[in-house]
């Protein structure tokens, strides 16, 4: 008899699929139609979170097949058992009527070499791995906007049978399969659940992605794997988007959803911020696909002119950077700077919010279409992901100028055991496409060691925080109470200058030591190449921290430091 792959099993899942009566939600007392709300709404907010042992959230449902979808998944089937009998209760039952559902249990099955092992070995050493089965068993909710869901089969087809395959046949196919949803890691998210037994079909498939078309993409590619085109066939297809339990209203009332934000998850002019610019009698020339910041002022042009000299050799430094102008308008004063891409737009914005007198800042494209976002909310949404992390005293932001995310931890555990683990890890990232780099750095001025992890995307990232958050000896970084910790300014030198480059920074060091509000500065250096080094500094306040960007010290360093480098910096974290 051909040999079944061992599995473990997590957390039970329920989808719970709703249809809405809207001929009698119309006809409904508004009296009712409150009660319903305030009820609905109380049951999605309470059974949101579940102290991290499983969670609850709601999803618009796109077609005739369901309005929306509430998605629970619990340690145990009584709870999930209790979660469907309990929304029954509520007034809202009344009007959303179940239209389907589908019950089952994440799962991690034995096909891969490395999985085996851990099925065998049971109490295995390889933490990455062991994680790794946790977070298919025990997934976080997806940070994404979409949700498609699908059940699944293998066939017994008398010519493609899946269930008659030698296992090691069985396991290659998996492997290829495997091997594309790796290329879309950072991109599309997935959670596995087993239904043998439970449900009409073997296997659910949840899968979470920002960009539908990415989900689209995977599965095309999938259908021509071998795993799929000949052994698997599919269930009914649901497709929807996530929402705020708050917004149970707008949808119920026809309106757009998530409230705060359009359907792209932007909010803002169509066409971008060209015409606000020009509308201020401020001329640019710049292509369409180029991204802006604009700036208004009530302070004086000159003494913002002043402040903006003092940024421009900093932003000079970037390839990205076309242009930064300031104008006195008949609204006041504005300024005006344009950059090749949305994310290196978005990091000048966190300087040129500092200017004096700064009463708004708007960053987006010039044009074509995508929509223009204000500071005030890609801050709030930074600080929220800063902040989960912080919690696991997790240093987390985004280069300058560059479309990939970072992440930093430091560490008390000694160098060499530090190595041995972040070596496992990095091995099981490198699976991922989206995966730059980690590494291990050791401080200079510091008993501290830093790990340093970077991603192509911020999803990605988010994800590897969570495994590189049980490295050994973890601590906050230095400075905790300190309201700024600047940013990882990471060179590559020549190796014929690297003395020159960290007697440099003992220059600088001494300067630094000096100034108002400086806290610490650290040169820390790759523990694999001596030459690849990175400077946290660590600031109480944003101001003080800024004086020194602006200061002729900084930028006749970064101009020096044209000559010895083998690419320009990575000035990575802004907190």
């Amino acid at each position: 008899m051909p040999e079944p792959p061992r599995t473990d099993e997590g957390w039970y899942v329920l989808h719970d699929f709703r249809r809405v009566n809207w001929a009698a939600w119309r006809a409904a007392p508004e009296e009712k139609r409150q009660r319903a709300l305030e009820e609905g709404i109380d049951y999605l907010t309470e059974h949101a979170d579940h102290d991290g042992e499983g969670w609850t959230a709601v999803f618009s449902v796109l077609g005739h097949k369901a309005d929306f979808m509430v998605l629970h998944l619990r340690p145990t089937t009584r709870e999930l058992d209790t979660l469907e009998r309990g929304f029954q209760q509520t007034t809202l039952a009344d009007y959303a009527t179940q239209s389907s559902s589908y019950v089952s249990v994440t799962e991690a099955s034995g096909y891969s070499e490395s999985a085996r092992d851990y099925f065998e070995d049971g109490d295995i050493e390889d933490e990455g791995l062991k994680r790794y089965i946790e977070s298919r068993i025990y997934p976080d909710l997806p940070d994404a906007d979409h949700v498609c869901f699908y059940p699944m089969d293998k066939r017994r087809d008398p010519e493609y049978n899946w269930y008659d395959l030698p296992f090691d046949e069985r396991a290659d196919l998996m492997a290829g399969h495997g091997d594309i949803g790796r290329g879309y890691a950072g991109k599309v998210s997935q959670i596995i659940s087993g239904s043998l037994g439970l449900d009409d079909y073997e296997w659910g498939v949840t899968l979470f992605a920002d960009d539908p078309t990415d989900i689209k993409d995977l599965l095309y590619e999938m259908r021509f794997d071998p795993s799929s085109s000949k052994y698997a066939d599919f269930g009914e297809f649901y497709f929807g988007r996530r929402f705020p339990a708050s917004d149970l209203p707008a949808l119920l009332a026809g309106e757009e959803i998530p409230t705060e934000t359009g359907d792209d998850g932007d909010e803002g002019v169509e066409d971008g911020l060209r015409e606000d610019v020009e509308a201020l009698g401020v001329d640019i020339d710049a292509p369409e696909d180029a991204h802006a910041v604009l700036v208004r002022s009530d302070a004086d042009a000159d003494d913002v002119e002043e402040a903006v000299d003092g940024l421009r050799g900093n932003f000079e430094h970037y390839d990205s950077h076309l242009g930064t102008t300031v104008e006195s308008t008949d609204e006041g004063t504005v300024v005006v700077s344009v950059w090749e891409t949305g994310s290196a737009a978005d990091t000048a914005s966190g300087f040129l919010a500092d200017l004096p007198g700064v009463t708004s800042t708007e960053t987006g494209p010039l044009g074509g279409g995508a929509s223009a976002t204000t500071r005030t909310e890609q801050a709030a949404e930074e600080d929220d992901i800063r902040g989960e992390l912080a919690n696991l005293d997790i240093y987390a932001g985004k280069p300058h100028g560059e479309d990939v995310y970072a992440i930093v931890l430091y560490s008390e555990a000694d160098g060499e055991t530090l190595t041995e683990e972040v070596d496992d890890l990095s091995d099981g990232f490198d699976r991922y496409d989206t995966h730059v780099r980690t590494s291990v750095y050791e401080g200079q001025a510091t008993d501290r060691y830093a790990v340093v992890s970077i991603w192509e995307t911020s999803s990605a990232a988010d994800t590897a925080a969570g495994f590189l958050a049980d490295l050994p000896g973890i601590v906050a970084r230095a400075g905790e109470e300190s309201g700024f910790g600047t940013m990882g300014m990471f060179y590559t030198v020549k190796p014929e200058h690297r003395e020159e480059f960290v007697d440099k920074f003992q220059t600088v060091g001494g300067l630094l030591d000096d100034m108002e509000g400086h806290d610490e500065t650290d040169l820390m250096v790759n523990l694999a190449d001596e030459n690849d080094m990175f400077i946290a500094s660590q600031w109480r306040a944003r101001e003080d921290a800024m004086e020194f960007f602006r200061s002729d010290a900084f930028r006749n360093t970064v101009q020096w430091g044209r000559d010895i480098l083998t690419d320009r910096p990575r000035h990575v974290f802004l907190a």
